[in-house]
């Protein structure tokens, strides 16, 4: 007689099956939520907006003839000094260009970075769609490091896409030079692009904190709007607080006050102490800002 064959023992399922192929670290790819937040009108607008700013002040130079910075003035970085680039503003492209970014840095340019980063989570709950987006599975911190990353993205590219612009229609409308400062002297060509483009990662780092209270503000309430303008208004409240000397030294820890240290760079000599202090404040509030936005999100009810 022939031995029984013994049936083969049962293995054992694991506690968390996971499908074939499936890897939480490849859900959501960056250029996927990249291409879905290009192709939307907000940003298709906020690029025309940006696009168009240097032409219109190109035209209106070109109205009210060479400005004579009578009502102009920009910030110094220690809230003490001014310097005023409108009296220079056609002198060169460089000069435009640094005057474009003047007369956005202070308001137009929050615009984009409180729209990437308070939309991107807080569209997706009033869309209805961030249940289905987190049942695909992707895991929520990976959901919203995908939107953080993407909307900082798209922030940076704002802030660069205006100063490109502006040398370009400057080269065409004033011609290519050094960089005059309104204080006397100027900046050799070939030091122009270099300053520039230092004064644009500047703003970008005294943006964080905006980046920071609209992303935490789109975790906490489906109504987009809620968390765009809720940025904006708080930035507008620092803006506020800084004027109020009576704050004296508190001033200070106010990211407001630092904002236009980055006309440090835009000196004979460059000086870093204003910038270092303003961009060490801002990466401070900007970190507390997402972890509390990562904390929340992740033990959130999500219902929508």
């Amino acid at each position: 007689m022939s031995a029984a064959v013994q049936p083969p023992e049962a293995e054992v399922a694991p506690e968390h099956p996971e499908a074939a192929g499936y890897r939480a670290g490849r859900t959501l790819p960056l250029r996927v939520e990249a291409m879905r937040q290009l192709r939307r009108r907000r940003t298709l607008l906020m690029g025309g907006i940006l696009t168009a700013l240097p032409f219109i002040l190109i035209i209106a130079f070109a109205i009210g003839g060479t400005p004579d910075g009578e009502d102009g003035g920009g910030g110094g970085g220690r809230g003490g000094g001014r310097i005023n680039l409108m009296d220079v503003a056609t002198e060169s492209a460089a000069n435009f260009a640094a005057t474009s970014l003047f007369v956005s840095a202070g308001f137009l340019l929050v615009i984009p970075v409180a729209l990437f980063c308070g939309d991107t989570v807080a569209s997706e709950a009033s869309w209805s769609s961030l249940r289905y987006l987190l049942a695909a599975p992707v895991p929520r911190v990976r959901l919203l490091w995908s939107k953080l990353v993407v909307a900082l993205g798209f922030s940076l590219a704002a802030m660069v896409l205006l100063p490109l612009v502006a040398l370009a229609a400057g080269t065409a409308a004033y011609g290519w030079g050094p960089l005059k400062l309104p204080t006397g002297g100027a900046l050799a060509a070939g030091d122009t692009i270099p300053r520039l483009a230092l004064v644009v990662a500047f703003i970008f780092v005294s943006q964080l904190v905006t980046a920071g209270l609209a992303f935490w503000l789109s975790t906490k309430t489906d109504a987009p709007l809620g968390a765009v303008g809720g940025a904006v208004g708080l930035t507008i409240v620092g803006n506020v607080l800084d004027a109020v000397t009576a704050l004296g030294s508190w001033r200070d820890f106010l990211p407001a006050h630092w904002q236009f240290a980055w006309a440090d760079a835009l000196q004979p000599e460059l000086e870093w102490g204003g910038m270092i202090k303003g961009a060490a404040i801002s990466v401070t509030y900007a970190l507390i800002l997402f972890a509390l936005a990562f904390r929340g999100f992740s033990r959130k009810d999500i219902v929508s």
